[in-house]
């Protein structure tokens, strides 16, 4: 997504725990998994690195819980036929920081979307499912791909809900002025 706004980057994942805790809450999550992602990755940053960039996202189910990734297709599935018919929360959080370091970070900011589904059949969820197209996203389904047609609504950010707040992330960069 960065890379269709012409900024240079290099990607680095970060292999971290991704695991709720009991008890968590989402935001609590997001603010815990971001930071962890941005310590694993700066401890591999070289110092020729500009700047950095991590990002969370969760989905939060209109009763609260939070859906990860599918563990397989009955679980996206089921994923989506709790999100039919009703609106729910996806949240990103995002921090821009320095490469070098244990300073906290120069920009973090938790941008939510509210999403509202149409109601969506056992079989069509079921079909769904079946592309695999959901396997390894937050809430089992890509608003950017055939999941699409199951939206009725959004009120944010679509680039928020596909994975990077790209306006809010711009702006940001723009504020300290990587941009």
């Amino acid at each position: 997504m960065i890379a269709m706004l012409g900024v240079p980057f290099v990607v680095s994942t970060a292999d971290i725990d991704e695991s709720m805790r009991e008890g968590e809450t989402p935001n609590g999550y997001l603010e815990r998994i971001a930071q962890a992602k941005l310590d694993a990755v700066r401890a591999r940053a070289s110092t020729a690195t500009a700047g950095i960039l991590v990002a969370d996202t969760v989905v939060v189910a209109p009763d609260g819980g939070v859906l990860g990734k599918p563990r397989d297709d009955d679980d996206a599935r089921a994923m989506i036929e709790r999100l039919a018919g009703a609106t729910h929360d996806v949240s990103t959080r995002f921090l821009l920081a320095a490469s070098a370091g244990t300073a906290p970070p120069a920009h973090a900011e938790t941008v939510t979307t509210r999403v509202a589904f149409r109601a969506v059949g056992p079989d069509e969820a079921r079909a769904y499912a079946a592309t695999g197209e959901g396997r390894d996203k937050a809430g089992a389904y890509a608003v950017q791909g055939r999941a699409a047609a199951f939206v009725e609504r959004i009120d944010g950010s679509y680039t928020g809900v596909v994975g990077l707040p790209l306006c809010e992330v711009i702006v940001a960069m723009r504020a300290l002025g990587w941009l």
